[in-house]
């Protein structure tokens, strides 16, 4: 299995799996061009994705999906809950799978695992997906710790994993009271102390993490990278999915 990130961050969202012979996009929060330029970077072409699985309705993550469909003929998977909150943006499509939060697709020859989280989000996801035994986990909007997380990450072979905000930086920022209070609210994002102590409670299973879903206003990649290797030490292996640019590949 390899994956790499197309972008990540309140800017847009999209990541690609590959599985054996199936090709996956996670998330559609950025332009077709775009992904197809990024895309092509790794020698990739995104008419040859088999799904577009959709974690949430969030505008980042969902901002092209019905071009995607339109344009690239791409079949989207997501929950009823999550139609709902978007059709009215989404234009004109022809092919909307549904699955229910904590259903497992096969897709292929892949297993993808949707596990309901506590983002303040119409029906909001993650997932995991899972190939000849091993396990990737896109982990991103998570809203808190939230039992089973934990669980969930010692499952797992690798996983991008949200570290979105340093709490300093978001407390001494721009950003208003009740928008802080939303971020590092039981309904927002993960800081990233909050990410680094997950990552090192799941024990040594986890090959490497990627770092997904940084703040531009509340974050920065050195913020995050020293955060996490304070607690984790130099030696594990960690990446960025970066809001502004294709990430490297990486193997799973």
């Amino acid at each position: 299995m390899i994956t790499f990130s197309l972008q990540s961050g309140s800017n847009g969202n999209a990541i690609y799996v590959e599985a054996g012979q199936t090709r996956l996009l996670i998330d559609a929060g950025i332009s077709g061009k775009m992904a197809e330029r990024r895309m092509g970077v790794h020698a990739r072409e995104i008419r040859d994705v088999h799904a577009l699985l959709i974690s949430h309705d969030h505008i980042d993550h969902v901002r092209s999906a019905g071009v995607f469909q339109r344009r690239y003929q791409l079949p989207i998977y997501m929950t009823q809950p999550t139609f709902k909150a978007i059709r009215g943006s989404l234009g004109a499509t022809h092919d909307i799978r549904y699955f229910e939060a904590g259903q497992t697709l096969c897709l292929n020859d892949v297993l993808v695992h949707t596990i309901p989280t506590p983002h303040d989000a119409a029906d909001g996801v993650v997932f995991v997906v899972e190939h000849e035994g091993r396990r990737l986990g896109v982990l991103t909007d998570l809203g808190h710790a939230f039992p089973g997380l934990f669980d969930l990450l010692a499952s797992l072979d690798a996983a991008y994993i949200e570290s979105n905000y340093d709490p300093d930086m978001l407390a001494n920022g721009s950003y208003p009271w009740p928008l802080q209070e939303r971020i590092r609210g039981p309904g927002g994002h993960l800081s990233n102390h909050e990410s680094a102590d997950l990552i090192d409670a799941a024990g040594f299973k986890l090959r490497w993490a990627a770092l997904a879903h940084l703040s531009h206003e509340n974050n920065h990649p050195d913020v995050a990278f020293d955060t996490h290797r304070r607690r984790l030490g130099r030696n594990f292996p960690l990446h960025l999915a970066s809001r502004y640019d294709v990430s490297p590949v990486m193997e799973v």
